[in-house]
This record gives structure tokens, C-alpha cells and sequence, in this order.
């Protein structure tokens, strides 16, 4: 019992009922001027042209997502579009719903207007009185005709939950995205997944690189009992710590506004921060750059520097201080990034951890291809991505 009279504690199921009024005050206005049933035909016909107009779906789209999903009209989890017709089926759509709504509006407040009268008159006339001019509803005036009344309150209670779900359905269909709505809605769903994946790099490969500096750094100032060299120390993480912060408010940046341009992301000119940062960390690195590094495309530069700033972290993680040997070069049109160090005792498996899975596929997404794992006596990060 609860159940079927859930419906009447939300106020959708009066705005729903208050739409589909708002679709017949305009014509029932003139039958204030003369009662005719052409009336109903001339507005229905006037309807057709209206909804050829752009701009009408979004006036029928915002009081579809108002009065009849029960969300804000600035919504967009209706499944109602506000956006205006843009193709020709947009507007044949539009105008079977501007129809629609016509005549279930009009038939909808008939048989409100109808089951109303007929509920006072069945009352009426059960105490033998006439509510109405002319006769009652029923003729005669038996008393067990109030018995029929909670009948018609019922059959009025159905009409005007099921006239809301009608139209209600008839508006996710008629006024829901179109096909080519609805993909480039899936289109910009996947940027924006695209974007967290990138971001979610961006995060490892910063914030990794600068805890990783900072936990090398700290560890051998520790182990060497040399102020000088802690003083060199510490002067390491703190630069790392500066430009990880740089690029966290950045990568929050990109969060918090999503139009935001990526082209203050580092580049492979600014490889030399990388460097410094690792041999200040201890490592002996030992760097061959050849070809002109400021023509590589902007994508590809911030990519490649990503990779570089992932190996890197990788040489000082399971390195130690072991030499690392860097060697960037632009020539036939490809970009090549090679990082080699000798293995240790400790050797990531082929395909485990996020950085290296990272690598392979950043390389893989600009039309290139990755290489990591032993190689005659190294470990090697190997990456030629297309420039052209």
C-alpha cells in the first residue's frame, strides 16, 4: 500500500501533470472565443512549423529536465538535450513531440477535468443535490452512489501517474540525444578518461622521481657522516622537492580547469633539470644528445621527457650509484631515447611495475615503440618514437 502511494509524496508527479497542462492552455484560451474541435486541428498544425525552429528543442529540452526528471535544468544526467536542432532529424523528432504532447495534454486534461466532475456529482447526488447546471452525472439519487466515488478518485490517481511516465518515456525518446549526440558524448568521455590516465602518469612519474631523489639523497647523507656532502644533499632535495611541487600545482591545475593548455609541461629542452637532479643523487650519468631536439613536435617532446624522467627514476631506485648512459637522438624523422645501466642484483621483471608499463605505452600512443629489459650485461630503456 505504501508502495502504490509513493508516487504522490514527489513532486514530480504534479510538475509532470503541470507540463502536460502548460502543452493546451494556448488552445483551450480560444475556446474561450468560440467552441469548435477545429480549434485543436489548427493548433496542432501550427505546432509543425515550430518545431522546425533550432532553438525550440532547447525550450521544450529545459522544461523537459525541470517539470518532468525532477533534476535541475543545468543537469545533464536527464537524458534530455538542451543543445538546438542541428540536423534535419532532430527537427522531425522535435516535431513528433511538440504533436505528441498536444494530444496527450488535451487528452490527459479532459480525463482529469472529467473524473473530477464526476467524483463531485457522484457525491452530488447521492445527498439528491445537482452540482453542476442541468442534470447530474447520474440521474436520480440513490445513496450508494458515493459509494462509486472512491472509484473514480482511483481511476484519476492511475491517469495522472501513468500520463507522467508516458510522457516522461516519450521525452527520453524523442528529446534524447541523438546518434550523433550520444558519440560524441562517448567521444569526450573518453578524452576525458584519456586525460586522467595521463594526469595519473604525470603524478607517478613527478612525485616518483622526486621521493625517489629525496630517499637516495637522504639515505647516503646519512651513510656518509660528511657535512659538506649532506649540505650538497640536502640542496638536491630541495630542488627536486621545488620541481615536483611545480608539477603537482600544475597536474591540480589541468584538475581544476579542464580547458587548460598543456604546453607549460616540460620538455626535452629542459632534460637538463633531469640530469642534474640524478647525478646530484649520486649517479654517474653520461649524456650523447645529437640532432636538433628543439624541431621535435610538442606531444612528442613532453612524452619523451616523461620516459626520460621515468628510466631515470628507475636507474636511481634499483641502481644505486651505479653509471647511467643517456643518449637522445632526432634523425630520419625518429626520435630515440636510450637509458643504459649495468644490472644489479635487483632486476624488475619484464612487464611489472606501473613505470615501465607507462613507458611502453606512452611510446605506443604517439605511433612508436618501447623496449626495457636486460640487454648484454645492461638493463636498457630503448624508445623511438616518429617525429614527422
Amino acid at each position: 500500500m505504501v508502495r502504490l502511494l509513493r508516487p504522490f509524496g514527489r513532486a514530480v508527479t504534479y510538475t509532470r501533470l503541470l507540463h502536460l497542462f502548460i502543452a493546451v492552455v494556448w488552445p483551450s484560451m480560444w475556446l474561450f472565443i468560440e467552441e469548435a474541435w477545429w480549434i485543436w486541428v489548427v493548433a496542432a498544425v501550427a505546432l509543425a512549423p515550430a518545431g522546425l525552429v533550432p532553438a525550440m528543442r532547447t525550450v521544450e529540452g529545459l522544461q523537459a529536465r525541470l517539470l518532468l526528471t525532477g533534476h535541475r535544468h543545468d543537469s545533464d544526467s536527464t537524458g534530455v538535450v538542451v543543445a538546438p536542432s542541428a540536423t534535419w532529424g532532430d527537427r522531425g523528432r522535435l516535431v513528433v513531440w511538440l504533436e505528441a504532447r498536444l494530444v496527450l495534454g488535451y487528452a490527459t486534461s479532459t480525463l482529469v477535468a472529467q473524473l473530477l466532475f464526476a467524483t463531485v456529482d457522484l457525491v452530488s447526488a447521492a445527498f439528491g443535490r445537482d452540482f453542476a447546471e442541468g442534470k447530474p452525472f447520474l440521474d436520480g439519487h440513490p445513496w450508494w452512489h458515493v459509494l462509486l466515488a472512491p472509484l473514480a478518485l482511483v481511476t484519476l490517481a492511475v491517469t495522472v501517474v501513468a500520463s507522467g511516465h508516458l510522457i516522461t518515456g516519450l521525452a527520453h525518446r524523442l528529446l534524447g540525444p541523438s546518434p550523433a549526440e550520444r558519440l560524441a558524448a562517448m567521444e569526450e568521455r573518453t578524452e576525458q578518461l584519456l586525460e586522467r590516465t595521463r594526469i595519473a602518469r604525470e603524478l607517478h612519474d613527478s612525485i616518483g622521481h622526486a621521493l625517489t631523489v629525496a630517499v637516495v639523497q637522504a639515505g647516503a647523507a646519512r651513510a656518509a657522516g660528511d657535512p659538506a656532502f649532506t649540505d650538497r644533499a640536502l640542496g638536491a632535495i630541495e630542488e627536486t622537492g621545488r620541481a615536483a611541487l611545480e608539477d603537482l600545482e600544475r597536474v591540480l591545475g589541468v584538475l581544476r580547469e579542464s580547458d587548460r593548455p598543456v604546453s607549460s609541461r616540460p620538455t626535452l629542452t629542459d632534460a637538463g633539470r633531469l640530469l642534474e637532479s640524478a647525478r646530484a643523487s649520486g649517479a654517474k650519468v653520461d649524456v650523447e644528445m645529437t640532432g636538433p631536439l628543439d624541431t621535435v613536435p610538442g606531444p612528442v617532446s613532453r612524452e619523451g621527457y616523461r620516459i626520460l624522467q621515468e628510466s631515470l627514476t628507475n636507474v636511481l631506485r634499483h641502481g644505486d650509484s651505479v653509471p647511467a648512459r643517456v643518449r637522445i637522438a632526432v634523425e630520419d624523422g625518429t626520435l630515440t631515447l636510450e637509458i643504459r645501466n649495468p644490472l644489479t642484483a635487483e632486476i624488475p621483471e619484464p612487464g611489472r611495475g606501473s613505470g615501465l608499463r607507462g613507458i611502453r605505452e606512452r611510446a605506443a600512443l604517439l605511433g612508436g615503440h618501447a623496449r626495457t629489459g636486460p640487454d648484454r650485461g645492461d638493463w636498457q630503456v630503448h624508445v623511438e618514437l616518429p617525429v614527422s
